[in-house]
């Protein structure tokens, strides 16, 4: 029904631009995005950085079209998006999910 999707990016203007995106489409009720260090593996080398973590609340049926748009806008060649469904929550906290990610007209 309902679902956060974990992005993470490089830059603060990424995270705010594709969070703005999403939530402008309905395409996520919300965008939460704050500042994290990494350590990962990269092209066989360990890395360090900082990096943005972005999450987003939607509707888990709109995950391909989610995925899709942070794709289309994201810096990396192989960014982070997975999503996690949510197993129950707070009634009125999912009602207002439901209607900020209902969509009448296409965007």
């Amino acid at each position: 029904m309902f679902a956060t999707v974990f992005v993470t990016t490089t830059t603060e203007e990424s995270a705010a631009s594709i969070g703005a995106e999403m939530v402008r489409k309905r395409l996520a009720a919300c965008a939460s995005f704050f500042p994290c260090r990494s350590i990962y593996r990269w092209k066989g080398e360990i890395e360090r950085g900082e990096e943005y973590i972005l999450l987003l609340k939607i509707r888990t049926s709109d995950f391909s079209l989610v995925s899709e748009s942070i794709v289309a806008m994201h810096p990396d060649d192989v960014p982070c998006i997975v999503m996690e469904e949510f197993i129950d929550g707070y009634r009125p906290y999912l009602d207002w999910l439901k209607e900020s990610t209902t969509r009448t007209a296409p965007e």
